[in-house]
């Protein structure tokens, strides 16, 4: 197939650009002709609160990403949908992830679908925001109804494009692959002395941007816990704060839990994330909200226990006792689960059910599962 990818790419930075890359490359192993459309502007500065919208590292190679998509620019879209429309792709991929791009990529879609032959697939990682507004009431709908179906990587996301579908469309459902373009796992010993970190201590590892519906602070106060404060495990912060900082580091210091915490408060680049997850013995994500997370599969792919709430389709994704912990988002059972999980040194047994469960998540998967939505839609 002739296959165009639209959405988040380099040079922009984050999950959603490595997951649109990481298809377009297992596409292109399949033999598939692919190209990426990405953004000129992605979004104004002010609804970034991150530092840059830019990634440090090199270019992926042997992809073919053109930035030609304004987000909002009328006239831009118009011409880009004609661009692409002359492609005559067999399917154009939209990634769809906030009600932002509701207006550019319904619009895109539209004119593309003029050349009566190419079919339009929405991508959906999430159909509404973790951090809701009102605009989510007003724009999803004009994206929906442009598309011809939808592939969604949580049950909980396909429920959510229901509520604006009222076509019913094809959709399924295809979890979230294994990112598994961030390295090797390291020796630990090489990771802690590239970290700094002490070789006596065990470490519990809270990765990437840091947002307000990703639990941080109930994961501080969980380390506030008396069994926590009385062992060697650290709380390991790694990402950038999306907002500011100033909360957190505050209920650091009232919970008197800085020699507990160790922060790593910036972008961490893609040949850095190994070095990360290869000194945590377990990966926490305390989220008060989510569909699924990125998160979660860098620790399948590196082979490391987790910790997750019971929101979304988190608990979809890591059976309880058996790979990890699924808790309810409040600070209590979250320390119950670590001190289980260090006391009764579960490490190597839940690693070795990751290796198994992991088998799930292959790239070929998620793409044969896509190929059949293509051939209903």
């Amino acid at each position: 197939m002739k296959i165009i990818i639209l959405g988040t790419a380099y040079p922009y930075r984050g999950g959603l650009a490595a997951f649109n890359e990481r298809l377009a490359t297992e596409y292109q192993k399949q033999g598939n002709d692919v190209e990426m459309y990405t953004f000129t502007l992605q979004y104004p500065s002010f609804l970034f609160p991150g530092k840059t919208q830019y990634s440090p590292d090199p270019a992926p190679e042997n992809l073919t990403i053109y930035r030609k998509v304004n987000s909002c620019n009328p006239f831009n879209w118009l011409k880009v949908g004609k661009e692409i429309a002359k492609k005559n792709a067999d399917v154009v991929i939209f990634a769809y992830w906030m009600s932002f791009m509701a207006p550019c990529m319904g619009t895109i879609a539209r004119r593309i679908k003029k050349n009566g032959h190419t079919k339009v697939i929405a991508l959906v990682h999430n159909m509404i925001p973790h951090e809701p507004n009102i605009l989510d009431k007003f724009l999803p709908p004009y994206f929906v109804k442009s598309m011809d179906g939808f592939m969604a990587l949580s049950e909980s996301v396909v429920k959510d494009i229901e509520k604006f579908d009222k076509r019913n469309c094809p959709k399924r459902f295809s979890p979230h692959p294994i990112y598994d373009h961030y390295g090797e796992l390291l020796p630990r010993e090489k990771a802690l002395q590239l970290l700094n970190l002490d070789p006596q201590n065990r470490y519990a590892l809270f990765f990437g941007f840091i947002r307000a519906y990703k639990g941080l602070d109930l994961l501080l106060e969980a380390f506030a816990d008396e069994r926590l404060q009385q062992s060697n495990v650290k709380l390991l912060v790694a990402g950038e704060f999306y907002g500011d900082p100033e909360p957190y580091l505050q209920k650091i210091k009232d919970l008197k839990i800085e020699d507990s915490v160790i922060l790593h408060n910036d972008y961490i680049p893609d040949h850095e994330v190994n070095r990360f997850f290869s000194v945590a013995d377990i990966v926490a994500q305390p989220y008060k909200t989510a569909t699924q997370s990125g998160v979660t599969q860098i620790a399948f792919h590196f082979e490391k226990p987790m910790l997750v709430t019971n929101v979304g389709g988190l608990p979809e994704i890591v059976p309880d006792g058996k790979i990890g912990y699924v808790v309810e988002p409040d600070p209590k059972p979250i320390a119950d689960a670590l001190c289980r999980f260090f006391t009764e040194n579960k490490q190597e047994e839940f690693a070795q059910n990751v290796r198994e469960e992991k088998k799930k998540y292959a790239w070929s998967t998620f793409t044969e599962v896509m190929s059949n939505l293509i051939s209903e839609a």
